[in-house]
């Protein structure tokens, strides 16, 4: 138990200086005003029409990197600062997010395949938060004791992490397609001059970044309880 929460700890922390790097990333490149004069949902729209999709919104919402892409109902979700403002962050930010309606569109296979699985991962998010709180309250010796009833509740545990990793997993070709996507349209479509493209690319590889720490950090949580499963089963 000791084991997990120090990994707990230490992919939070990572999981910190990733998010604070892109805030620093996203802040920077905000004060580069964009050249083609387009705002965020300027750039979202025509990106939009160049792929020939007709059937998706643009909205505003609250927050700062809220910014989301809705398969459900096929909404591309700007943060006030993305939507109006007209620098290189917002132009990469509203791009990439058009990028996961443009793989909607084409059938790209990951984002299908991360769409079926998010049931399952919200049940299994629920199972892990149920076991951290029963362990916060002493549980964790029944679970991590040997006894045939932790045993059972350890191998629960591994598959409701077996599910979060593999989300996880799938998740990285999307976010890196989206940005691929994003980059390459602003390019092809002179969206942005050389040093602004430079600009965009440095942004979405460390909003990317965040990402990869999940992968990792939820990685490292399946390791560890399939290790305590079979130390535990000795």
């Amino acid at each position: 138990m000791i084991i997990l929460f120090a990994i707990g700890i230490l992919f939070a922390i990572i999981g910190m200086a990733a998010g604070a790097r892109l805030k620093y990333k996203f802040k920077k490149y905000s004060q580069y005003s964009l050249s083609s004069g387009l705002t965020g949902a300027e750039i979202a729209a025509k990106m939009l029409q160049d792929h020939g999709i007709m059937d998706v919104k643009i909205t505003q919402v609250n927050g700062q990197l809220t910014d989301h892409y809705n398969p459900i109902d096929k909404t591309v979700n700007l943060s006030e600062v993305v939507y109006n403002e007209r620098n290189v962050a917002a132009a990469a930010v509203a791009a990439h997010e058009v990028g996961h309606a443009v793989q909607h569109a084409t059938a790209y296979k990951w984002i299908g395949m991360r769409s079926k699985m998010v049931p399952m991962v919200n049940i299994s998010s629920q199972v892990l938060n149920y076991a951290n709180m029963a362990m916060m309250f002493g549980a964790g010796y029944f679970i991590f004791n040997g006894n045939p009833f932790g045993m059972v509740v350890l191998q629960i545990l591994i598959v409701a992490n077996v599910f979060i990793t593999t989300f996880a997993l799938v998740t990285l070709p999307v976010e890196f397609d989206a940005s691929n996507r994003a980059l390459a349209w602003l390019n092809n479509k002179n969206m942005v001059t050389r040093s602004e493209h430079e600009g965009a690319k440095d942004a979405l590889k460390w909003a990317a970044m965040t990402y990869v720490v999940a992968a990792l950090a939820a990685i490292a949580n399946l390791i560890t309880y399939i290790l305590i499963f079979l130390s535990n089963r000795d």
